[in-house]
Parts: C-alpha cells; sequence; structure tokens
C-alpha cells in the first residue's frame, strides 16, 4: 500500500534528508508578464518543460550559472570526455585553481543529469590525488548520486561510504547511505543503518530520523506497524540534542503514514502534539489530517478540531479549511462543505478565492445555479474573484445550459480588469459553440488574436460549431482552414465539429470529405462521434441506406454506440418508413436506455402516423402519459393529445422546451425537428406553429426566414418533412398578409429545400434534390395551395421559387377577394385526432409530387435569366 501523499513522502527532498542536492532553479514558476507575447510562448515553453532533456550532457545554462568559470570549463570537458579518455589531461590546466566545494558544485550538476558513471570515475580519480583527496562532504554527494540508480548501485554506495575513514564518518555521512537506502524501500537495512550509527558513537540528526521515518512510512508489503514509527517517534522526542527535535518534516511524515492507515485518533494526538512544541502546521499537514478523518468516516471530527485550535489562538490557514471543504463535496456533503465556509468566517479566518471556487463547483455539479449565483455575489463582496473562479463559472454555467449567461459573465470579467487566460475564452467559445452564440464566439476570438494569444483548436472548435449552427458553412470551413494556416493542429473534436456542421444541413458529400482528410492526410481514425455525425448527414441527406452502413461499420469498429448512435439508426428507419426495422431499433433503445428519450418516441409516432397506424400511435402515448420516470414524457404526450392548450397548462409545456434548450443546439435542433415532425403528422398545426416560434425565439433555424428588398427568402433544408411542412405554412399565411398589405414587392420570393455548394457542381443543375423528401413534400403543398406560382429554377435545383410577376398575380387575386375573411393560405388549426383505422395518408394513391407542374415550369424559364444577376 503507497502513502496517502506521494507528494510528502516521495517529492519532498526533505523527507529523504538529501542536503546536497538542492532543488534546481525553476525560471519558468514566476509569474508570466501580463503581455500577450509571454502568453503565446507558454506552450511552447511548457512542451519543451514536459519533453526529455536532448541536451542533458550539456548542462542546464539556468542552473549552471551559478558556476564559476573553472566549474563550467570541468564540467564541459568531463562532459565530452570519450569513455576512456583521461580525466587527469581534463584537470591539468585547473589543478591548482579548483577547490573541494568546487568538485562539490561538479558532483551536483552530474547528480541532477543522472550521470553516475563520470561520477564514479571523477571520484576514483580524486582518491588518488592528494591535492583533492574527497572529504566526507564529497563522499556524502557521491553516496546521494548513486543511490538515485536503483538497488543495483547500492553496493557502490557502502563502497565509497566504507572508503571514508571510520573516525571521519559524522551524521552527514550516514544520513547519505540511509537516504540511498531509504529512496530504495529498503526500510529494514535504513533501520539497521540507524542503530550501527548510534553503536559507532555517532549522534543522529533530526534529518537522520526523517529519512529512517520516510522509509517506513512509505513500506507497502507488508506495511510497517504505525506503533514502530511512534516509537522511532519517541526516540527522537526524548534525545536531548537539540539537533534531534522533531520538526515539520517529521510530522509530515507520521501524519501522511496516519492518513494511509486511516487512523484518526493518532492524527489528533500528533496535531495536539506537534502544537504544543510550538510546531505550525502547514498545507500538507492539514490535508493529511482531513484524509485520516475522512478513511475513518469522521470528517465532523475535524471541524471541532479546527474550532478547538481556533479558541485556543492557533487558528487554521485557509488552506486547511479548504481542504476540509473539499473533502466533504468529494461525498456529496456541500451542506457540511457550506458549514464549514461558515465556520471559517467566524473563527476569523478570511475566505480566499480557492475556497469559494469549491462551493461554485460543487453547486455547479448539483444543479443548483441559483446558489452559484447567491455564492457569487457574496464573494464579491468578500474577496475579489480571480480568473480562475470564472473558469469555473464558464464550466459551471455552460455545462448548465445557460450559454448567455457565460457570455455575459465575460463581459464582466473584462469590466472588472480581471486578465483572461486560454482556458477562460476556451470556456467561453465551448458555450458559445452549444449555443450557437457565432457573433459572440467570432468576438472572442478576436480578442484572444488582439491579445497576442494563440487560439487553441479547441478555441476554434467552438468557433466552428457555433458558425454551424447559425448554417454558416463556408465560414465554418475557412475558420477551420485558419486554423492550420497558425499552426493549430485541428483534433479529432475539431474534425467531428465540422462534420457536424456539414450534417446538419445533409451536407453528407462534404462530411465524407472531412473524414477522409482526417483519415488520410492526418492519420486521425474515426470515433464514435465520427460515425454519429456521418449517420445524421446520410439521414438529412436521404442516403438511408449509407446511414445503416455507417452505424455497423461503427460496430464492426467496436465502438459502442450510445443513445444518440441508436437514434440515429432510428431516424433512418423512420424516414424510410419501415415499421418493423424502426419497431426493432425502437425496442433496442428501451433494453439498452431502459427509458427512450422524447426524440425517439416522437420518431416512432410519427411514422405511425404517416402509416394511418394509428391504434399503435394512441398506445404509444399512453406509454409516455403513464411513464412515472419522467414528467417530460408526460407533458409532450398530454401537449400531443391537446390536452395543455390551455395558458396555465402551456406553461408546463413551454419549461419542458426550455429545460431541452439548455441541453444546447444540437439537441434542441433534433428535439424541435422530431416534435414538429409528429406535431405535423397528428394534424396539430397550431400547436406545431407555437412550437416553431418558442424555437425560433431560443435561436434555433437562424437561417429560416430572410427578408430584403430583392428577395423574401425561407430556408428549411435543416428541418424535418413534418417541420418543414409547419415552417412553409407559417410562411405562406406571412406572405399572404404582405401580398395584402405591402405594395413594393420583391424580385423573388424562395424556399430553399436544399444547401447547395459551390463544390456540388452539376448536382446544382440536376433534379436529384427534387427527390428529397423535403423537396417533394414543400414543392407539393406550395403548389396544392398557390397552383403553379413556384417553381425549380434552372440556375439552382435546390430551391423553389416565385417570380415578382407571379407574386403580383398573387396580389391581385387577394385583392379581388374582396376582403374575404380568411387568415392566410393555409389553414393552421388543430384537427381532431384520427380514430383507429382511419386512412389519412395511405387512403389514396400517391402521385409524384411535382410531375403535374412541369409545364408551368417550362413557362416561366425564359423569364429566369433576369434572376441569373441576383
Amino acid at each position: 500500500m503507497a502513502l496517502v501523499s506521494t507528494t510528502t513522502v516521495a517529492s519532498s527532498s526533505s523527507y529523504l534528508c538529501d542536503p546536497f542536492f538542492p532543488a534546481a532553479a525553476r525560471s519558468w514558476c514566476r509569474p508570466r508578464s501580463r503581455g500577450g507575447g509571454g502568453r503565446a510562448r507558454l506552450s511552447v515553453l511548457s512542451a519543451r518543460l514536459s519533453a526529455p532533456t536532448a541536451s542533458a550532457s550539456s548542462g542546464s545554462t539556468g542552473e549552471r550559472d551559478r558556476y564559476s568559470y573553472e566549474v563550467d570549463s570541468l564540467i564541459d570537458r568531463l562532459s565530452n570526455l570519450a569513455p576512456r579518455g583521461s580525466i587527469a589531461k581534463c584537470l591539468e590546466t585547473a589543478r591548482h585553481r579548483l577547490t573541494l566545494q568546487d568538485f562539490a558544485a561538479v558532483y551536483r550538476e552530474f547528480s541532477r543529469r543522472g550521470d553516475w558513471q563520470r561520477s564514479t570515475r571523477l571520484f576514483k580519480y580524486m582518491q588518488r590525488q592528494s591535492w583533492c583527496r574527497p572529504d566526507e562532504h564529497i563522499h556524502a554527494i557521491v553516496i546521494g548520486v548513486l543511490g538515485r540508480q536503483g538497488p543495483a548501485l547500492l553496493d557502490k554506495c557502502l563502497e565509497v561510504f566504507h572508503d571514508l575513514p571510520a573516525d571521519s564518518r559524522t551524521a552527514l555521512s550516514y544520513t547519505s547511505l540511509i537516504a540511498a537506502y531509504a529512496r530504495n524501500a529498503l526500510h529494514e537495512e535504513a533501520r539497521a543503518l540507524l542503530d550501527q550509527m548510534k553503536g559507532a558513537g555517532v549522534a543522529p540528526t533530526a534529518a537522520t530520523y526523517n529519512t529512517v521515518l520516510a522509509a517506513c512510512a512509505r513500506a507497502a508489503d507488508p506495511p510497517v506497524p504505525f506503533d514502530t514509527l511512534l516509537g522511532l517517534f519517541a526516540e527522537m522526542r526524548h534525545d536531548a540534542s537539540p539537533a534531534v527535535r522533531p520538526d515539520l518534516t517529521t510530522y509530515n511524515t507520521l501524519l501522511a503514514a496516519a492518513a494511509v492507515r486511516a487512523l484518526s485518533d493518532q492524527s489528533e494526538m500528533l496535531l495536539r502534539t506537534m502544537l504544543e512544541a510550538g510546531v505550525s502546521p502547514d498545507n500538507t499537514s492539514y490535508r493529511h489530517i482531513v484524509a485520516a478523518f475522512a478513511g475513518a468516516g469522521n470528517l465532523s471530527r475535524v471541524a471541532d478540531l479546527f474550532g478547538e485550535m481556533a479558541d485556543t489562538g492557533h487558528t487554521p490557514d485557509p488552506s486547511a479549511y479548504l481542504g476540509l471543504m473539499e473533502a466533504h463535496t468529494r461525498i456529496g456533503a456541500t451542506a457540511e462543505a457550506v458549514a464549514v465556509l461558515r465556520q471559517m468566517q467566524a473563527d476569523g479566518c478570511a475566505p480566499t478565492a480557492a475556497t469559494y471556487r469549491v462551493l461554485l463547483d460543487q453547486y455547479g455539479k448539483q444543479g443548483r445555479f441559483d446558489g452559484v449565483r447567491e455564492l457569487f455575489r457574496e464573494m464579491r463582496t468578500a474577496v475579489p474573484p480571480d480568473t480562475a473562479t470564472y473558469n469555473v463559472l464558464f464550466n459551471v454555467f455552460g455545462d448548465g445550459g445557460f450559454f448567455k449567461e457565460v457570455v455575459e459573465l465575460f463581459h464582466d470579467m473584462l469590466r472588472t480588469g480581471i486578465e483572461p487566460d486560454m482556458e477562460t475564452c476556451e470556456g467561453v467559445l465551448a458555450a458559445c459553440g452549444q449555443g450557437g452564440l457565432h457573433e459572440d464566439a467570432r468576438e472572442v476570438l478576436e480578442y484572444i488574436s488582439k491579445e497576442g494569444m494563440v487560439p487553441t483548436a479547441k478555441a476554434y472548435t467552438g468557433l466552428i460549431e457555433a458558425l454551424g449552427h447559425a448554417a454558416k458553412y463556408e465560414e465554418a470551413y475557412v475558420a477551420f482552414n485558419m486554423m492550420t494556416e497558425i499552426g493549430s493542429l485541428p483534433t479529432i473534436e475539431t474534425y467531428n465539429s465540422l462534420a457536424n456542421v456539414f450534417a446538419k444541413g445533409g451536407l453528407f458529400q462534404e462530411a465524407e470529405a472531412v473524414f477522409s482528410r482526417m483519415t488520410n492526410s492526418v492519420g486521425i481514425q474515426k470515433n464514435k462521434d465520427s460515425f454519429d455525425a456521418l449517420i445524421e448527414a446520410y439521414c438529412q441527406g436521404a442516403q438511408l441506406d449509407d446511414a445503416v452502413k455507417a452505424y455497423m461499420e461503427m460496430r464492426k469498429s467496436r465502438f459502442n454506440p450510445d443513445e444518440r448512435s441508436l437514434e440515429g439508426v432510428l431516424n433512418a428507419y423512420c424516414i424510410a418508413g419501415v415499421i418493423d426495422e424502426s419497431k426493432e431499433q425502437f425496442e433496442e433503445i428501451r433494453s439498452d436506455m431502459t427509458v427512450p428519450s422524447i426524440i425517439a418516441y416522437c420518431m416512432m409516432l410519427s411514422l405511425y402516423a404517416r402509416n394511418d397506424r394509428w391504434a399503435d400511435a394512441y398506445d404509444l402515448l399512453e406509454e409516455m402519459k403513464s411513464n412515472r420516470d419522467s414528467n417530460t414524457h408526460q407533458v409532450i404526450a398530454s401537449m400531443i393529445k391537446g390536452e395543455y392548450d390551455d395558458s396555465s397548462n402551456w406553461q408546463m409545456v413551454e419549461y419542458v422546451l426550455d429545460s431541452s434548450n439548455l441541453e444546447g443546439c444540437d439537441y434542441s435542433l433534433r428535439f424541435f425537428n422530431a416534435l414538429l415532425d409528429v406535431l405535423w403528422w397528428f394534424g396539430q398545426k397550431a400547436r406545431a406553429e407555437r412550437v416553431l416560434e418558442h424555437a425560433i425565439n431560443y435561436g434555433l433555424f437562424p437561417e429560416l426566414s430572410r427578408d430584403t428588398k430583392l428577395i423574401w427568402s425561407l430556408d428549411v433544408h435543416r428541418m424535418s418533412v413534418g417541420g418543414a411542412l409547419v415552417a412553409v405554412s407559417v410562411w405562406l399565411n406571412k406572405l399572404y398578409t404582405r401580398l395584402k398589405a405591402e405594395k413594393d414587392l420583391p424580385q423573388l420570393a424562395s424556399v430553399v429545400v436544399f444547401f447547395l455548394t459551390a463544390r456540388r457542381g452539376k448536382m446544382e443543375k440536376s433534379t436529384v434534390t427534387r427527390g428529397l423528401p423535403i423537396a417533394k413534400v414543400v414543392y407539393s403543398i406550395i403548389n396544392d395551395t398557390l397552383s403553379s406560382s413556384f417553381h425549380y429554377p434552372k440556375w439552382n435545383k435546390g430551391r423553389i421559387i416565385c417570380l415578382k410577376s407571379q407574386l403580383k398575380k398573387l396580389q391581385a387575386a387577394i385583392d379581388s377577394s374582396n376582403g374575404a375573411a380568411i387568415p392566410g393560405f393555409v389553414q393552421m388549426t388543430d384537427s381532431r385526432l384520427p380514430s383507429p383505422g382511419s386512412k389519412i395518408y395511405t387512403g389514396e394513391a400517391q402521385v409524384e409530387n411535382g410531375s403535374a407542374h412541369a409545364t408551368a415550369e417550362s413557362l416561366v424559364e425564359e423569364k429566369e435569366s433576369e434572376l441569373l444577376a441576383l
């Protein structure tokens, strides 16, 4: 069993009592410059620090700046010396200018590099020379160098130790040898050396005991009994020499050992003892104390201990309370963590920003966002928030779906003069990406560039996602290329995000190209999210066989499908209208997810409705209403049946719709598409219109409507079939109102049913898009409503247009109706739900939509040339 705190036992140099190798100067630990250039260089510097030191043989410039010229020259000569080269020749020129302290510096440099071979050769040379014969200090350093290389060189450590005359050995050399054994987890040998040391009449020091204690505390197989550690501790306390008095390292070693054994009583005893001895606990001490009581399941006692310490004038520092709060939050005890904050304030210890961060993060994990806001307001009156605090808030509100609040907090951060770091900007851009806030995302990226920072792949991923939710395909692709130009290499998350951008619009060829580039050019293989994006792209692009093939390929690649994956395949089956396969897929979702989502239920309800399987549809609705585990299912089922139309109950519907928005645009788009689809096929047009209005108000489908002096446009290419029919119906009624009220008509009215990019080539002029489900039904409803006013133009088969001349004819027809009281072209009312056995959609033979309008199209082709310039 390893010791609880590897930081204390393994990393602390004082635990191994090696005073001969001071920690190397770490210039990278200094506060970074507030200028942009320092920020831009930070990642490069970190990469250098994390990589193995390739130039170890030449030494570290920062470390060697402290050496004299002679020492530096000797280090270079010895470093470049051949394996059989002569050390004597290296020392010829500086023989009378080097002291033993200079040689100690050379050994420290070799120790830092782990170069024990040159250390050994130099030591053997010095043994043979009278002018530089090693003293005890040199022996101790060499033992330390060899002891760091593992158990295989412990025999050489003994040789060096025995080379030192017995009468010259002091606590220094013994402690160095004991540290070599302790570092290699040989606690019995370390204790034997301690006894040998005392038998030789050499008085141990506190460093000697601390080294033996650390070795015993780290022993895991078998662990050393804690009483043995207390025995060594008692020897130190009862030793008359002040040099053996227990210090902070001693107590921390014992507290760490007590923590790993969950010995809360012994931890309390040690705390009282160290306070009586005048030794003040540090952060490590408190962390071990909390860990001991946490292991014993008695964290409440720690708060009492802190209170007693405060009463006796030993108020713990903020890090002590922070450790206790973190222990409570790890087990979900939020109320107890808050109580620690209040006790901290009562004890007269001022909370720090880190104290509040722990609670802010805990509230966020529990979904208590009002608590987060209230606590943050309290924090601002007590201690100024720092960058780390805002980063926690961005993560909390971003995960909670409050994307606009993240942006507001970012502006608040800038107003208060707190400098964001790259983690801050990444968090804000991630929230913008999930919430589709593309304009805010651009502003954040502009801020990053203005501050001299280099945007990371994660930052660009957020921007690409935000642009995608606004259907800005070209801009997303430009952002993707821009990041590669500045050296921020895309990750698999970036590729998946770009593919999702295209997938929402059914641009499956573009999605395929993204993954082809990722796999062939970069060598990154697709993961589960990649396959999910492909499945969605194929479904929206009506490539249903390819969607199922992508799912099968995902299974062959041994990726476990999640709810989204299963719903993607269900969507393909439902669009294809195959009932048996859809039911089988729905049952698989039920078995894997226990309760299918609203999206899955809506897909099945739409399928049953389109096939006039009303009995099955009503059974599924009743199943949703009787779901006791999900109030959301109950509300949506009741809304579909028309039971929540009054204002009070509709508020419950709006609450459910708002809750779906908190999941982000990706989920919300699929949710509203599925819900609008089922409402349309159930004949609930008025309710569908209300739901569509809610989606638009939230910010979904920002591309849906665009009106200028030249064009009145509707874009439904990212919608489901039912959703597109709802949007077209609402738009036609608005068109009726505008034709009735306005005199200045645009050159064109247009409905976009498929987005054709410049890379599609011949497809722009082909009739392939007419066969897409959305194109067929939209073309049908428009021409069934307005005769032959709308048609497919020759120059773009992804949209259905109406020329100004046709708009004038429609306007004239409306004017000639003598003010007949009709609300619009399409009646948006809620129909009664059909009874089981009714034939609504399958009663008549289906005629290929649009075929009856071929003649009308040919009549207007000669008028299209005037539109090409538009």
